[in-house]
């Protein structure tokens, strides 16, 4: 005998639709060479609309390989909504990888269009095997022939409706490094993405929450930032994007900032704040997580020696 209660297949499209019907006001904001960007849940999930009818309307399919070559953005948040939501499969480039790998993961895993943003035009290579690529405008770069992100988001229904369909279908893929051989490939679902997402956000998981401003500094091509955009839009999360610039005084600037509360990267990252001069302001940030290890700040601003201390305690 089967239940009859919550049968829906789990979808990423129902975190996009949470976000936008509960938390529509909700800010999303990135910071791009060109300055800070400010969106809301509400303006990525009908953007994500328009870019998902674009895409079908220049012949992107279900199961098609959608390629991104991109920091942490608001427009990779609204590529991570768009591209499972119709079906199709989103594969995040690693863009520190070496130009050989990354010719033949873009071949291996059958790359119909690679969106990148234009600081890194210059860095992306030629890919012969990708049949379009889409420039996303974040500061200065061109790539001859490529579409315009903006021109294709624009001409894009803002009302299409995402896809049903089966929870196992793949959302998204993402490439080792190839230290072991050549990278391999691993596929995302939806089933898994969702659970995920829901485990990600318990209390002594991740835990984040709504009034939290969550910014991951673990990059959206690296194991889908560990799941952090998704989970901060479900849970109606303020998102803060750091863009290209990831040196310890950008990122500390950023969370004085923005009064950013929570935030998550590897150890690397954080122990360059620990030789800033003067000491940053991190009194805004309640949780800082390290490579799975985990900090706890107080309210007051500390010594750099009480810091240096608090640091070893996460890990770093």
């Amino acid at each position: 005998m089967d239940g009859l209660m919550m049968d829906r297949p789990l979808l990423v499209k129902q975190i996009a639709e949470r976000a936008a019907t509960i938390f529509g006001g909700r800010e999303v904001v990135a910071r791009t060479q060109d300055g800070i960007e400010r969106s809301t849940y509400a303006q990525v999930v009908e953007r994500a609309r328009r870019l998902a009818s674009a895409l079908t309307e220049v012949g992107v399919k279900p199961g098609d390989r959608v390629a991104s070559f991109a920091w942490n953005s608001l427009r990779h948040l609204e590529l991570y909504l768009a591209v499972p939501s119709m079906g199709a499969v989103l594969h995040t480039l690693n863009v520190r990888l070496f130009e050989e790998d990354l010719h033949y993961i873009t071949g291996h895993a059958e790359d119909r269009i690679v969106f990148v943003d234009a600081s890194l035009a210059g860095a992306m290579p030629e890919f012969d095997a990708t049949e379009r690529e889409v420039i996303m405008p974040d500061g200065p770069g061109e790539r001859a022939g490529a579409l315009d992100y903006e021109e294709l988001v624009a001409g894009g229904d803002p009302g299409f409706e995402f896809g049903e369909f089966d929870e196992n279908t793949a959302a998204a893929m993402c490439y080792t490094s190839g230290t072991t051989g050549r990278p391999k490939g691993v596929l995302y679902s939806h089933r898994s993405i969702v659970l995920h997402t829901l485990g990600a956000g318990l209390p002594d998981s991740m835990g984040i929450r709504e009034a939290d401003s969550a910014m991951p500094v673990v990059p959206m091509f690296h194991a889908m930032a560990w799941g952090i955009p998704y989970v901060a839009a479900m849970v109606g999360a303020r998102q803060v994007l750091p863009g290209p610039d990831l040196s310890p005084g950008g990122l500390a600037d950023l969370i004085a900032s923005e009064r950013v509360t929570w935030t998550a990267g590897v150890p690397t990252i954080w122990t360059g704040m620990l030789e800033l001069d003067p000491p940053p302001d991190l009194s805004s940030l309640r949780e800082l997580k390290a490579g799975g290890a985990r900090y706890r700040s107080r309210s007051s601003a500390a010594s750099r020696s009480d810091s240096a201390s608090r640091w070893c305690r996460a890990g770093a």
